[in-house]
């Protein structure tokens, strides 16, 4: 008897904004620019890409491209995804030195 097996899509799993959120924080914890990319065309699946087209005023094909693995999207093209999808970007310091308190 043969084994069926279907190809695993993250997509079918970002049901929620926590789930894509948790999703995409860890993507921007790698710090690789096409794990980034990649993980935003997930969500973008997971969404709707026609929908996200319309929102940034770039056409699918465009969208397609710009965030898959093999992908290098602009800046501009970053912001106005993340925009669409309802996050944003923050920048954080990765370490913050503790000042000690003083003695009361």
């Amino acid at each position: 008897m043969a084994t069926h097996v279907t190809p695993f899509d993250a997509a079918e799993y970002l049901t929620d904004e926590a789930s894509i959120a948790a999703f995409l924080d860890e993507s921007f914890a790698s710090g690789d620019a096409a794990e980034i990319g990649e993980a935003l065309g997930i969500v973008a699946r997971a969404r709707s890409f026609t929908d996200l087209a319309r929102q940034t005023g770039l056409t699918r094909q465009a969208l397609y491209k710009a965030l898959s693995r093999e992908g290098n999207p602009r800046l501009d093209t970053l912001l106005a995804v993340t925009k669409a999808l309802g996050y944003e970007f923050k920048v954080v310091p990765r370490h913050i030195e503790q000042t000690p308190t003083p003695a009361e």
